[in-house]
């Protein structure tokens, strides 16, 4: 087997991986998914601060460089949100800009009280979490290829690695884009071409890694930056909505589930490569 052919089947494995983490999610009931996003934004936030931005940081030159590169991340995704918003809402009244059809401000006690049966974002959640992760799964590509490169063995076990830490990831991904408003099909399809970042990834890597290694921790950056701000911008403010004190323990217990998933599977990996 080639090094290149390699470098391919492992990428793709990863890709196959998001998809069949869609399919499992595909079962669950739809009355799961808002619960399931207070899960979704603890795997983000692991994600961010725990496995991307220490990664990024130790392979950074310019670490205020770095800095500034996560704040102009979430800077564009603000404005991302905002080309999303002004895409989908052309009237003075619309959810999107706080009131419903009838003209109910969406942050009022009523609609707390008793949110509406479609209550997404216009799928503005679930945009960012895809631009965001597309290039997170490029950087996983582009590491994968390095690694091979370096080292046949290592290859493999960095695929098995990454592999391992894109499962809570990818199943909170999925997750948000049914949250935002997308079908099954429509998030299973934007799951899988999200996937495909990581093939290109592996395909640049190979080809050009002299030239595209620099550029990698900033492209990690970008890629927790879009996470940090989906998580905290998009997702968390809708968790307020329901203010009982068995929801908020409810919903800070699927956080704290969603952080430590992304620590124990960093961990076990990290624990298999170097054991």
């Amino acid at each position: 087997m080639s090094l290149l052919t390699a470098i391919l089947l492992a990428s793709t494995a990863g890709g196959v991986l998001s998809v069949l983490l869609a399919t499992v999610a595909l079962q669950m009931k739809a009355e799961w998914v808002p619960v399931m996003v207070s899960y979704s934004i603890g795997a983000l936030l692991g994600a961010a601060f725990l496995e991307i931005l220490p990664h990024a940081l130790e392979h950074a030159g310019n670490m205020e460089a770095l800095s500034g590169t996560v704040l102009g991340g979430i800077l564009g995704f603000f404005i991302l949100e905002k080309l999303v918003l002004w895409r989908h809402c052309h009237t003075e009244h619309c959810e999107v800009h706080g009131t419903d059809a009838h003209g109910t401000d969406a942050h009022s006690a009523e609609a707390i009280v008793t949110p509406p049966q479609h209550n997404h974002d216009h799928g503005r959640s679930g945009m960012m979490i895809t631009v965001g992760d597309t290039v997170h799964n490029f950087v996983d590509g582009v590491m994968i290829a390095a690694a091979f490169l370096v080292d046949f063995k290592l290859g493999v076990v960095t695929a098995f690695a990454i592999a391992a830490h894109e499962v809570p990831q990818e199943l909170g991904d999925f997750l948000i884009l049914l949250h935002s408003g997308y079908s099954k099909m429509q998030a299973l399809l934007l799951n899988l071409l999200s996937s495909l970042a990581m093939l290109v990834g592996a395909l640049l890597g190979y080809f050009l890694l002299a030239q595209l290694q620099w550029i990698l921790p900033y492209m990690l950056a970008i890629a927790a930056s879009g996470m940090i701000y989906v998580a905290v911008a998009d997702l968390i403010p809708g968790l307020h909505k329901r203010v009982e004190l068995i929801h908020t323990g409810q919903q800070a217990l699927l956080i704290g589930l969603g952080i430590f998933t992304v620590w124990l599977a960093s961990t076990l990996a990290h624990e298999w490569m170097h054991g």
